[in-house]
C-alpha cells in the first residue's frame, strides 16, 4: 500500500524527470543529475522508514529530511540560473514544501512515540 508522502514524492520525481530533459545538456547531467539523486533519495528514505521499526525510523526519515534540503537548494540554484521556468521553479518549490511537511509531521509523530 502507497503512502501519501510516497505517493507525493513518487508524483514529483515522474515530474521533474520531465523537467529535467528540458536541462541544457551540461547542466543535465550535473545539475539536474543531482536533482534526481536527491529525490531518489528521498523515496528511497520513505520507502525504507514505512517498512522498519520504530526505534529506527527517526534516523531514516531525518536523513530523508536531509536530501530534501538538499534537494531544495539544488532545485533554487536552477531557478535562479533560469534552467527551471519560473512556474517550473515554483511548482517544484511547492511539492518539495508539500513533502517537507508530510515529512517532519511523519518525523513528529515518530519522535513523539518513541518517549
Amino acid at each position: 500500500m502507497e503512502t501519501p508522502i510516497f505517493k507525493k514524492t513518487y508524483d514529483f520525481l515522474k515530474e521533474f524527470y520531465i523537467f529535467q530533459l528540458d536541462f541544457p545538456k551540461k547542466d543535465r547531467y550535473s545539475l539536474g543529475q543531482r536533482c534526481e539523486t536527491y529525490l531518489l533519495g528521498v523515496l528511497e528514505g520513505i520507502m525504507l522508514a514505512s517498512q522498519t521499526s520504530k526505534d529506527r525510523k527517526y534516523l531514516i526519515l531525518q536523513q530523508a529530511s536531509g536530501k530534501l534540503d538538499m534537494l531544495k537548494v539544488f532545485v533554487r540554484l536552477a531557478g535562479d540560473i533560469k534552467i527551471l521556468s519560473d512556474s517550473r521553479y515554483i511548482k517544484c518549490q511547492n511539492q518539495i514544501q508539500e513533502i517537507g511537511k508530510m515529512l517532519g509531521g511523519w518525523m513528529k509523530s515518530t519522535h513523539e512515540d518513541q518517549f
